[in-house]
């Protein structure tokens, strides 16, 4: 494979989507109590949440390993429920250039969809896709539906 690409996930949530999507736009810190065994903290450095380029720090594990990035809001749609983030600092750029990604919440039928795109550069060939934060987001949507359903 080459150094930049593309991957997408779909799943189906029970919750609402509007909560969802609040979530991870103006309440993300939140999400250290609803999936502590993923992520560990997570702060404002600068800006206001749910702002486009405010600045996040966030301290997540993946695959056993602690992770500690900074991550700017580089697009918020509210009509389509959509977030990006841009991580642009710490131990994950050791191994890409680029690592974007975005939230998407669409509704198909009845059914809401969580549509996670990770978008990224490798710094070189020796770097692995990076499928295992494809599945943590993955994991945290599960986690983050479980929390809204049992509300």
């Amino acid at each position: 494979m080459g150094l930049k690409g593309k991957l997408i996930s779909q799943t189906e949530i029970k919750g609402c989507k509007d909560l969802f999507h609040e979530m991870f736009k103006n309440k993300p810190h939140h999400l250290p109590n609803v999936a502590p065994q993923t992520i560990q903290a997570i702060d404002l450095h600068e800006g206001n949440w749910g702002t486009v380029d405010a600045v996040i720090n966030c301290n997540f594990t993946v695959e056993g390993q602690e992770k500690v990035v900074k991550v700017s809001i580089e697009d918020i749609d509210e009509e389509k429920r959509l977030v990006t983030y841009n991580i642009f600092e710490g131990n994950l750029i050791e191994q890409f250039k680029a690592f974007k990604v975005t939230l998407h919440i669409e509704n198909e039928e009845e059914n809401n969809l969580v549509i996670w795109t990770i978008q990224y550069e490798k710094q070189n060939e020796d770097v692995s896709e990076p499928f295992s934060y494809l599945q943590m987001a993955v994991n945290l949507t599960k986690d983050v539906d479980a929390h809204h359903v049992n509300q």
